[in-house]
């Protein structure tokens, strides 16, 4: 006897149909017992352990989340805008701020204020206005000769 000539084949013992009669043994209530709950269709116990205080209860509530945030801050690096002074050179003439970047769909609407991150390099002069600056941004940006002002 080896392993290859082995008839492993189990034939699948058929499911046993609910509620066809009491001959059947599963007839009348289909093995679900008499009334409550669990012995109607379509309806589940959802998180509930046997009366085991559910983990979401067990867990606990952490801070407040407002659903209407105010001040939202997008944050922009310099190789971003690096990349797109290269795909769109007009903007580079420009005042680079908030609203010409929501112009341009690089930054969504909902962001109130911007803020300038240092990784990346620069090679253009640029003027920009932020609402925030890394001192390495800021560094980055005077050294090629570009001027940065800071709104309020």
């Amino acid at each position: 006897m080896q392993l290859n000539t082995l008839n492993l084949r189990i034939p699948k013992a058929k499911k046993k149909r609910l509620g066809r009669g009491i001959g059947s043994s599963k007839g009348k209530t289909s093995g679900r017992g008499h009334k409550g709950q669990k012995s109607r269709s379509g309806v589940a116990i959802k998180s509930f352990e046997g009366g085991q205080m559910p983990l979401y209860r067990r867990l606990p509530k952490r801070g407040f989340n407002p659903i209407n945030k105010k001040n939202l801050i997008a944050i922009i690096s310099l190789n971003r805008i690096q990349e797109i002074i290269k795909k769109k050179s007009t903007i580079a003439k420009d005042k680079i701020n908030l609203s010409n970047l929501q112009k341009l769909k690089i930054i969504n609407k909902k962001y109130k204020k911007i803020k300038l991150l240092g990784p990346g390099e620069l090679k253009d002069k640029l003027n920009i206005e932020v609402n925030a600056i890394s001192k390495s941004a800021k560094a980055k940006i005077e050294k090629v000769g570009g001027k940065v002002t800071l709104i309020k």
